[in-house]
């Protein structure tokens, strides 16, 4: 029998196999130039390390962001955070960029910044004239450039441009808490497996673990075992959805000690079984 998970798809340029990147990566193409040859869709998949910014002039796209369907028309953008299981259709002849930006990109985004919550969150929606003749402009200038890894160099400073000059959200300015969100997000995805308590995140942020519980309380809704929780649900529905592995192999792979026992944990958290995801 075999017991190898068959894993998620896992690519830094979506169907290059193997290769190493270093973490300043900067890439950016055509929609065309990779999608003209997959018949105009790109099949679910994710980037661990890397977030990826699509621009869209013209023409549709029908975006699945960890299962969630988006319906788009140029001029449009989507900005996938690195991890996010997402998959692409578009229309024939789709105009645009696909713009890729490795981890380090993420050290851009000083504190009170709203650029972290966009690179750690995503975002979609449309573009008003004015801003899609400014960011494709700087679309266009990055592709000119070509790939430059020197994070200090002149193609993530155009970068970092192009995403402030995405609409916002609507929510509230980053502050000296978003900060410290942040840096628990972070951990809890380097040590999502482990399965630390909670005092470990909030030592590791510096901080007591009633001061990490109002914050996350505050600005997520919810304590924080159950933001992490939730954090280990969406991987194991990553891994139940998108592959062929079994529930016992998939428990494995999130360090829990049994099926019967992630089986509890998944009803519990997500109100389903895990053998409901397969249906």
């Amino acid at each position: 029998m075999d017991h190898t998970l068959a894993t998620i798809p896992t690519f830094t340029l979506y169907g290059e196999q193997g290769a190493q990147h270093p973490a300043a990566f900067g890439h950016i193409e055509t929609i065309a130039e990779r999608s003209s040859l997959h018949a105009w869709e790109i099949s679910a998949h994710r980037h661990r390390h890397s977030m990826q910014v699509l621009i869209i002039n013209e023409g549709c796209v029908v975006a699945v962001l960890d299962g969630h369907r988006v319906d788009l028309a140029g001029p449009c953008h989507i900005v996938v955070p690195a991890g996010t299981v997402h998959g692409f259709r578009f229309s024939l002849e789709t105009r645009g960029w696909v713009l890729t930006l490795g981890q380090e990109f993420a050290s851009r985004a000083g504190r009170d910044d709203p650029l972290a919550r966009v690179i750690s969150r995503g975002a979609h929606g449309t573009l008003d004239p004015a801003s899609a003749r400014r960011i494709s402009a700087f679309a266009e200038e990055l592709l000119m450039l070509g790939p430059e890894w020197n994070p200090a160099g002149p193609f993530h400073a155009l970068a970092e441009a192009l995403l402030r000059s995405l609409p916002r959200d609507g929510g509230s300015a980053g502050d000296a808490a978003d900060r410290r969100l942040a840096i628990f997000r972070h951990l809890v995805e380097t040590h999502l497996t482990e399965h630390r308590p909670v005092s470990f995140y909030a030592a590791s942020i510096g901080t007591t673990e009633r001061t990490l519980s109002r914050l996350v309380q505050r600005r997520l809704g919810c304590t924080p075992l159950e933001a992490i929780n939730r954090r280990l649900a969406l991987e194991a529905r990553r891994l139940l959805r998108h592959t062929n592995a079994t529930i016992s192999q998939v428990a494995e792979e999130l360090g829990f000690a049994d099926a019967s026992y992630f089986s509890r944990f998944y009803l519990r958290t997500t109100g389903n079984r895990p053998s409901a995801e397969r249906d």
